[in-house]
């Protein structure tokens, strides 16, 4: 069971890491509160991954992955052992049930499984399965709407598995999509009448995948994934100047490229990640009643590109922001400003996972 690992929706005051690991990096996130109740931002740190290490979220390259992860938690400093890591969408299945109200945990307990036998294709115990009650039902009075999470237990196994490889002892496995929803919605509730009512596309562009959210009121209309992300910006440097791959990547990172970088490489790449932004909106606008959203909120890698919002505001006529989600809080005296202001929409993930701590 996810339970026994301190349960996917678990509270969880003691000081936890948020672990993200994707395919192209190892991002790590240690949040606290001072006094005045106010998060701080106490330790983050990302690490890149080589290609081929994890693919469409499966870690091919174990060893590696757990190395790289040991070297992260050194980089950023922190003695927290504690970890909260999540699974790629692809590898949950959720599903929203309604319950009769009253059931003790028993009860309860017993109704899930039977309830999950009729939505989950492969035999329970090969499943790490887990529910949390979402408040009273809207539409059958007396009733309950639970959420229902199960994954195959060994993909649960394998992220297990890298923690404590790596000396840490993991206590939540949540969901990515979930996390970063999580992060975005602190950032949701600091905009005009605390975010209520407002209608947000969030795009995370990844190394190979963009994906999208649509959210209101901490609720998600509309979720898809592009197979489109940074590492068509790495193949395109590749295919204009002759790079390795490995040089591409670590140029880009850097910014050390060639003088027309800006207007060969970097614009082109902007012009079809903004396409790529309005194809999504549209795919949105005709498959439900909705014809606009209020914002566009860019996160992950990519998306701190220069002129992206404004090019994506240009293109959907829609407000457009890139997340921090350090935004609003104190920071610790061993975060180096520049660094973290410029990599901060990568970290909206590992933050969210981090800010499980609180909940």
């Amino acid at each position: 069971m996810l339970v026994s690992l301190g349960s996917l929706f678990s509270r969880q005051p003691a000081a936890m890491l948020g672990l993200d690991i994707s395919s192209s990096s190892v991002k790590l996130v240690e949040l606290g509160r001072n006094k005045a109740g106010i998060y701080m931002l106490e330790n983050c740190a990302i690490l890149p991954l080589e290609r081929g290490w994890i693919t469409d979220g499966n870690i091919e390259k174990f060893d590696e992955v757990a190395d790289a992860v040991r070297r992260l938690v050194k980089k950023s400093g922190t003695k927290t052992k504690n970890v909260a890591m999540a699974l790629p969408p692809s590898a949950v299945i959720t599903k929203k049930i309604v319950l009769p109200g009253g059931l003790s945990d028993q009860e309860l307990e017993m109704q899930v499984e039977s309830e999950a036998n009729q939505y989950i294709p492969f035999p329970l115990d090969e499943v790490s399965l887990d529910f949390c009650i979402l408040g009273p039902s809207a539409s059958s009075v007396g009733d309950v709407e639970v959420l229902i999470a199960a994954s195959r237990r060994e993909k649960v196994q394998d992220i297990q598995g890298l923690a404590e490889a790596a000396g840490l002892k993991p206590v939540i496995v949540d969901v990515e999509s979930y996390a970063s929803r999580l992060a975005a919605s602190r950032l949701i509730a600091n905009t005009a009448n605390q975010g209520v009512g407002s209608i947000v596309a969030l795009f995370e562009v990844g190394a190979m995948t963009t994906s999208m959210q649509v959210i209101r009121n901490d609720e998600v209309l509309y979720d898809r994934d592009q197979a489109f992300g940074g590492a068509q910006l790495t193949q395109m440097i590749v295919r204009q100047y002759g790079f390795s791959l490995e040089e591409a990547e670590s140029k880009k990172r850097s910014g050390d490229l060639p003088d027309d970088y800006a207007v060969l490489v970097l614009q082109p790449f902007v012009e079809s990640l903004v396409q790529e932004i309005g194809r999504a909106l549209q795919f949105f606008f005709t498959s439900t009643t909705h014809n606009k959203v209020d914002m566009v909120m860019l996160a992950g890698g990519s998306s701190a590109l220069p002129g992206l919002p404004a090019a994506v505001t240009k293109q959907t006529t829609f407000a457009c922001c890139v997340a921090n989600p350090f935004e609003g809080m104190d920071m610790a005296s061993g975060i180096k400003l520049n660094k973290m202001t410029r990599e901060a929409p990568s970290y909206l993930t590992s933050c969210g996972l981090a800010l499980r701590r609180f909940l």
